[in-house]
């Protein structure tokens, strides 16, 4: 297996540049997620890397090797797609075989490889079957073989669970961590799914517009985000968010006033305070609301959503688009409709600029 590198890679269709300049570095046997919004390039930038889309500005490294402009059959790569691109008309042996057969491979090497696949994935049962008689999870698992018996340097996945209801989505991604465990293999995966993204990842990179937003391990973005994107992206539920407004400094904590919530005042920490005055967003994630504190507010539930051991309360009473969400983890909940009386963790409270989006710290 190979890293993968990065630089100052740009993307244009005629004269519209959709990647932006984009420098990364994936280490030797990472699993790197590119996560973000529709249309932010993560699968442009994917089928860069795989050779489909040409690179019109930038490197593109494989080990030590510049594949920038190499066929794609040359790359090292193995590609699994959205769709499964399964020949109907093959067993399961066949599809997972035939591009070995394309490529001149002796045929015990073949029938080795493809065995070895097979066991990895827990196959050895469907192998005399067609694409018609498994299910879709099955029919994912054959397109990974597929992948896996050409040994590639890096393996790309691009959307692979999409197609597959929640419950085969839960168990897949459980198969392709456990497989990337087992190969120690490069791996470079594409989702909109966050979800996806924080339980796989050893580094997400958040894309919007073609540019990278932050890059990083998953609690790291999740704990330490660089902007309000990032923060609002990586996270589910999402981080709330209030305007707000520095009224007091003392020494490196500023006093945030939120309107929202009737007017409380978060202490918040920084290094860098802004001066009195200053237009800044207050984040809060859903479970930093706590049970006990001496910062308390009063919301009104308008719904919650009870998910067994824990619940999320949805507050909009503040004439907000956006509800505010809040965790609870108590036997005794409110009601729809009630009172809620809950404390604010200050300590986990992130500040931002309100006109840039970025995190103040």
């Amino acid at each position: 297996m190979s890293e993968l590198a990065l630089n100052s890679v740009i993307k244009c269709y005629g004269q519209i540049e959709v990647v932006h300049g984009v420098d990364l570095q994936v280490d030797d046997g990472e699993f790197c997620v590119f996560v973000g919004p529709s249309g932010c390039g993560k699968s442009t930038l994917l089928r860069m890397i795989a050779g489909l889309e040409q690179t019109t500005n930038g490197s593109i490294l494989i080990g030590s090797r510049n594949v920038t402009h190499v066929d794609p059959a040359k790359r090292g790569v193995a590609m699994v797609f959205q769709t499964y691109a399964l020949y109907p008309h093959m067993t399961v042996r066949e599809n997972m075989s035939f591009g070995l057969k394309i490529g001149g491979t002796e045929k015990n090497e073949i029938t080795q490889k493809v065995d070895e696949a097979a066991r990895i994935l827990k196959l050895e049962d469907y192998m005399d079957r067609k694409p018609k008689a498994l299910s879709g999870g099955q029919r994912q698992r054959v397109a990974i073989g597929r992948a896996i018996v050409r040994n590639p340097e890096v393996f790309l996945f691009d959307e692979p669970l999409s197609n597959l209801d929640a419950e085969l989505r839960v168990q897949m991604r459980l198969e392709i961590a456990r497989l990337h465990k087992q190969l120690g293999a490069t791996m470079i995966y594409v989702t909109h799914d966050q979800v996806e993204a924080m339980t796989m990842a050893d580094k997400i990179v958040v894309l919007r517009d073609g540019r990278v937003e932050q890059a990083g391990p998953p609690v790291t973005l999740y704990e330490n985000p660089d902007n309000l994107f990032v923060a609002g992206f990586i996270g589910s539920p999402r981080m709330n968010f209030f305007d707000g407004e520095i009224t007091k400094i003392s020494d490196d904590t500023a006093m945030v006033a939120l309107p929202r919530l009737g007017g409380l005042t978060v202490p918040v920490h920084l290094k860098n305070v802004p001066p009195v005055g200053a237009q800044v967003t207050l984040g809060l994630r859903p479970e930093h609301f706590i049970a006990e504190g001496g910062i308390r507010t009063k919301l009104m539930i308008e719904v919650i959503e009870n998910l067994g051991g824990v619940s999320y309360a949805y507050s909009s009473s503040q004439g907000d688009d956006l509800p505010v969400i809040v965790e609870l983890r108590s036997k005794s909940r409110p009601r729809d409709g009630g009172p809620l009386d809950i404390g604010i963790d200050a300590t986990a409270a992130l500040l931002f600029d309100a006109k840039s989006g970025l995190r103040l710290r």
